[in-house]
């Protein structure tokens, strides 16, 4: 079902503006290549040098905004593509004056056209939509495509953090990671009783499955040199 547009969104938007860099017009695909492409100065935008993580599908923004509040000393960027879901995480990140966390509202697919290449040092893909329907592999968020724009994005020993309740989803992308130039470490069927949980920040979506005694997959995917 197609999500309401919120009230007074445009206005809110604006409202929050300092922390959104980036919102994908709706002629997007109306526009030429050149006009389409607008790459934001992450250096300039946070006044530093500091290394920068960025998640990709951000949802209303609390693990971006649990992370720039655990980590002070690292950027932040965080993706949506909906517009009625980032206007919550932008305004959450300015009520809690977050000055290292910034938002991009796009399509992942076109992260090139606005975020400098070799900027990133880690991605992070938490609870990404599944697909699971075959003919729809190529949206999933580790489909070769989506892989080769974050080759793009990561600097040198660059790495993607994910995160899935789906095993399906999981294994897919197991598989194409390492058919696409990614080494793999901390693979395990069940975070939480890991020792790679020391660090992990529950999202909401995490907790939820956790409720109904589900298990965490979870991985980290280095890109090779």
């Amino acid at each position: 079902m197609r999500m309401r547009r919120k009230r007074y969104l445009d206005n809110r938007i604006n409202n929050a503006a300092n922390y959104l860099l980036v919102r994908q017009g709706y002629d997007f695909y109306q526009l030429s290549p050149s006009e389409r492409t607008n790459i934001v100065n992450l250096q300039q935008v946070f006044g530093n040098d500091n290394e920068v993580m960025l998640e990709i599908g951000c949802g209303k923004g609390a693990f971006a905004c649990a992370m720039s509040q655990r980590y002070p000393d690292i950027n932040f960027v965080a993706v949506e593509k909906l517009s009625n879901v980032i206007v919550e995480a932008c305004e959450k990140a300015q009520i809690l004056a977050l000055n290292n966390l910034r938002f991009v509202n796009c399509a992942a697919e076109n992260l090139l056209q606005f975020l400098p290449e070799n900027s990133i040092k880690r991605i992070f893909l938490n609870f990404s939509c599944p697909f699971p329907k075959h003919t729809y592999a190529n949206r999933r968020l580790t489909y070769k495509t989506y892989l080769n724009i974050y080759k793009r994005l990561l600097v040198d020993n660059g790495d993607i953090l994910l995160k899935t309740d789906n095993k399906d989803f999981f294994d897919f992308s197991i598989q194409q990671l390492n058919d696409n130039g990614f080494e793999l470490s901390e693979v395990t069927n069940d975070l939480h009783n890991s020792p790679y949980v020391v660090d992990n920040i529950v999202t909401e979506y995490e907790q939820k499955f956790l409720d109904k005694g589900m298990s965490i997959n979870h991985l980290k995917a280095t890109l090779k040199q």
